[in-house]
């Protein structure tokens, strides 16, 4: 397999605080890494590592198959980064943030205006190209931001929290431009406190917390491997909850719990087929259900599992 980020043993102290405690990552080519952790776990000191904007102390790195501190140059030549706030001008417009930082890499004017045309078109700006970055609403400036990261045509893309901030709306315009980005082949290592975006967008997850990785995996793995599955029973009729309790009470030989307010009875189940039995016995005693079905833990309780805490909440999702 053929891995665009390969980090090994990462260590980075910043005096008595010990940032990265021996970071191991590794992001197949053209995939998405949801690198999860609450504030102040490394997520941003791995990807400022990674990037080249911090040297670790101890350990060792390839991005695109260069090493982060001998081959610096050629990193940040494959690499694109968009941070948790919107790096472009807010004074320029569309086309001058793009065309500057087009210039700055090296290219000529019509290189540099072309390619701002091309990125302001696939990120639905051209619109918007002359306006001022001030006018621009969140999901907008965040999508510029992207487009500020795209123009070298890298290989890597780093989005350090890149939804922070965003209602929903413009948080799903970020999401589906991601996927484009990896449709094309980019390589994306996604920081992030939204474990929605994890379970949306990623490929796999490393969850880091003071420093250290304690869990790796994809998001069906690290679910099956902090909690079993769970079945999820809501009766038509609330009048047969307590039937239903004493059903699945014989089956799995434990007392459901009942969440009065939407009606739905869960209990842990070890055996998936047994989801057809609870089906039959629930037909004999002639009770229907409008859910049933069964679930893996969330991600949210997968954070909770391994962290002993929850994401922090802000609005309306997890952050």
């Amino acid at each position: 397999m053929t891995y665009a980020i390969e980090a090994e043993g990462l260590v980075k102290r910043f005096g008595d605080t010990v940032a990265l405690d021996g970071v191991d990552l590794a992001v197949p080519a053209g995939k998405i890494l949801g690198v999860l952790g609450p504030n102040g776990a490394g997520k941003t000191t791995a990807v400022r590592v990674l990037a080249t904007l911090l040297r670790a102390d101890a350990g060792r790195a390839r991005v695109a198959g260069f090493d982060v501190v001998e081959q610096a140059t050629a990193v940040r030549g494959v690499i694109g980064l968009t941070g948790q706030y919107a790096s472009v001008d807010e004074d320029l417009s569309g086309t001058e943030n793009l065309v500057l930082i087009g210039k700055l890499l090296g290219l000529s004017r019509a290189e540099a205006k072309a390619r701002a045309a091309e990125l302001l078109a696939r990120f639905e700006l051209t619109d918007a190209a002359g306006r001022g970055i001030k006018t621009y609403s969140g999901g907008m400036r965040r999508r510029a931001d992207l487009a500020a990261s795209l123009v070298g045509r890298p290989q890597v893309l780093y989005l350090d929290e890149p939804t922070t901030g965003l209602d929903p709306h413009s948080r799903n315009e970020v999401w589906a431009t991601v996927r484009g980005l990896v449709e094309d082949g980019v390589t994306v290592l996604l920081t992030t406190q939204y474990l929605e975006e994890a379970d949306q967008l990623a490929d796999l997850i490393t969850v880091i917390d003071h420093g250290k990785v304690i869990a790796a995996g994809t998001p069906h793995e690290l679910k099956r491997r902090t909690g079993g599955l769970s079945l999820q029973v809501r009766p038509t009729q609330i009048a047969d909850t307590l039937v239903v309790a004493g059903i699945l009470r014989d089956l799995t030989g434990t007392e459901p719990l009942v969440d009065t307010d939407n009606g739905v009875l869960t209990t842990p189940v070890d055996d998936p087929l047994l989801l057809s039995t609870v089906v039959r016995r629930l037909d004999d005693a002639g009770i229907t259900a409008d859910e049933l079905g069964l679930r893996l833990p969330s991600l949210d309780e997968v954070f909770l599992t391994l962290t002993g805490r929850t994401a922090p909440v802000t609005e309306g999702s997890l952050a």
